[in-house]
């Protein structure tokens, strides 16, 4: 059996369960809680945050009811199987988080996004996290190819993209109806093999 079967077969046979935090030069990526609501509302209730994503500012109720549903998303095996994990401080506080999903078994592909606080943008702290998730993507799941998807005008999104090593693959025209209006949509991309090879 081929390398890339082995891992589509560990994939489809053994969930990957996200365990203890993953800490970073600064930061430590864990599995929400209940006590992270506070600080998990400020940056989806934040206009400036959520211009580009696909959800409008939320009440505290909401974000409280997502965090739960976060809180006990922790395994990986499936299509729509995914982690929303918070990125926090040492001591606190969650200053954003680390989507990831799994979006084609068959094709070993998953899904990362990000989003943070705006007090906290601009220090290199979505760049750390999102490594790191990257690396549990092309390590531990075995994956073959990652992919972002985002509003072609959030610059520093794709500024992250960049830095990242991924590279532009599409720029899809009005492809999605967001928020009262027809917005495009880039998705930028990374195989396990480049980021094996980056400098």
């Amino acid at each position: 059996m081929s390398e890339l079967a082995d891992q589509l077969e560990v994939l489809e046979m053994t969930p990957w369960e996200f365990g203890k935090p993953v800490a970073t030069d600064r930061l430590a990526l864990r599995l929400m809680t209940s006590a992270d609501v506070d600080d998990v509302h400020a940056w989806m209730s934040d206009p400036e945050v959520t211009r580009y994503l696909l959800h409008d500012p939320r009440e505290r109720d909401d974000v409280a009811a997502r965090v739960t549903d976060y809180a006990n998303a922790r395994a990986l095996a499936a299509v729509g199987d995914y982690l929303q994990l918070a990125v926090e401080l040492p001591g606190g506080p969650v200053i954003g988080s680390i989507y990831f999903t799994i979006s084609s078994v068959d094709d070993s592909t998953g899904e990362i996004g990000w989003a943070f606080n705006s007090r906290h943008h601009g220090k290199g702290y979505a760049l750390e996290a999102a490594t790191a998730m990257l690396e549990l993507a092309f390590g531990p799941l075995g994956l073959h190819r990652v992919y972002a998807e985002l509003d072609p005008r959030n610059a520093s999104s794709i500024a992250l993209c960049e830095r990242l090593g991924m590279r532009h693959e599409a720029h899809l025209l009005e492809h999605m109806w967001v928020k009262g209006e027809w917005t495009d949509t880039g998705i930028y991309a990374l195989l396990a093999r480049e980021w094996s090879a980056r400098g």
